[in-house]
């Protein structure tokens, strides 16, 4: 649809993605090589199985974001073995590595337990190599290094949790804003149908119930003017329709040479409308003062329609004979819309009114067409009889 707002061009989620990011697994392996280099060397590693030992300790971090627990578990084993063996190795930091991704990955009951085992095995690796006399000191010191580990990864969770929670807000408010618009085109286009097939219908309608009175000399005016009535119902309906699809200049229901459905309506067109009323028995008088010319073009289809929907329900319900008169008056920032008729509907008012039977929905359309360019309709009885509409709109309020 035209104008409903962006289109999605991924699936929920994507604002989570950033171009060029490096895939997980490479940065994990990468990190694992870099902590393998760093502690291995001369008088750190002695034989084979500390090389071994140390492999085992630093191999795991390639999965541990993929498989946290495992990761996790599988350096825990390695320190066991290396605790057991006596060998002593710098390679122990992957397990304060692999805690802090638990943490932050895991489920808490997973996290509480490794920060468990991780502190249970600094008290035994400072019950073992800790220097003489220096136990508690040891222990507290990589009890520290256990606690800061799994506060860390803690708030990396955190982190990541608010972080999703605003990009789920973002999507939700996109979503909310791309409904709105689609809502908004929808109402934009009933009211489009609306007043362009409720006026065309109704001048039908007026003209049909003419023609059986008419004279035989004038029956072909007549029903030219049903014709022509209809023709131009069809045009704007078209229009209307074509607000639905991407269509082409030439898509369409076949339109005929001079069938411009891209140009909407405007004040230039409400001489043709007052014609086409006067046609239809409703004596109508136009009255333009200003530069038109000036007014922008969605602003000239508001005029346009509101004008055309207050001589339709003229039309439709004041007696035979009535009169109506169609005021516009264009001035720099302003233009003001004023349309009467003499005539005295029955019961109230006209269908727009409270005490009317008429369903309201074209005076709702009215006052939002009023509304988008900052005016306010003001519709009701004239106190000799008829009724009058009249509303000031404000069209450089208007994007």
């Amino acid at each position: 649809m035209t104008g409903t707002g962006a289109v999605r061009t991924g699936p929920p989620g994507a604002l989570a993605r950033l171009p060029g990011r490096v895939p997980p697994l490479v940065a994990d392996a990468g990190l694992a090589a870099a902590l393998f280099l760093v502690t291995f060397g001369p008088g750190r590693v002695a034989d084979g199985t500390g090389f071994a030992l140390q492999t085992a300790l630093v191999l795991p971090l390639v999965w541990r974001r993929r498989a946290p627990r495992a990761a996790f578990g599988a350096i825990a084993a390695a320190a066991l073995a290396q605790w057991l063996l006596g060998v002593q190795l710098p390679a122990d930091a992957a397990l304060l590595v692999a805690l802090g991704t638990v943490t932050a990955r895991a489920p808490y009951r997973s996290a509480w337990a490794a920060a468990l085992v991780a502190a249970a095995g600094a008290v035994l690796a400072a019950a073992r190599w800790a220097p003489e006399g220096r136990f508690l000191a040891s222990a507290a010191a990589m009890t520290a290094a256990v606690a800061a580990s799994a506060l860390l990864g803690a708030n990396a969770r955190v982190r990541r949790a608010a972080r999703a929670e605003r990009l789920a807000r973002l999507e939700r408010d996109r979503d909310e804003r791309e409904r709105r618009a689609v809502e908004e085109e929808r109402a934009r286009i009933a009211r489009e149908l609306h007043d362009s097939v409720t006026h065309g219908l109704s001048v039908v309608v007026a003209l049909a119930d003419a023609l059986g009175h008419a004279r035989p000399a004038d029956a072909c005016a007549v029903t030219a003017r049903i014709a022509e009535t209809g023709r131009q119902a069809l045009t704007d309906m078209r229009r209307a329709l074509d607000l639905l699809q991407d269509a082409g200049p030439d898509a369409g229901f076949g339109a005929g040479p001079g069938d411009d459905r891209r140009s909407p309506p405007g004040i230039g067109q409400l001489t043709a409308l007052c014609e086409r009323m006067q046609a239809a028995g409703l004596v109508t008088r136009l009255r333009v003062d200003g530069e038109v010319a000036g007014v922008p073009a969605a602003a000239q289809l508001t005029v346009h329609r509101l004008v055309q929907e207050s001589l339709t329900n003229a039309l439709r319900h004041a007696p035979q004979g009535a009169r109506a008169e169609v005021r516009v008056s264009c001035a720099p920032g302003a233009v003001t819309v004023e349309v009467t008729d003499d005539g005295r509907a029955a019961g109230t008012g006209h269908p727009a009114s409270a005490g009317s039977t008429g369903s309201g929905r074209g005076l709702t359309g009215m006052r939002e067409r009023a509304a988008a360019f900052g005016g306010v309709l003001e519709a009701g009885p004239r106190p000799g009889g008829g009724w009058r509409v009249f509303v000031r709109l404000d069209p450089g309020g208007v994007p």
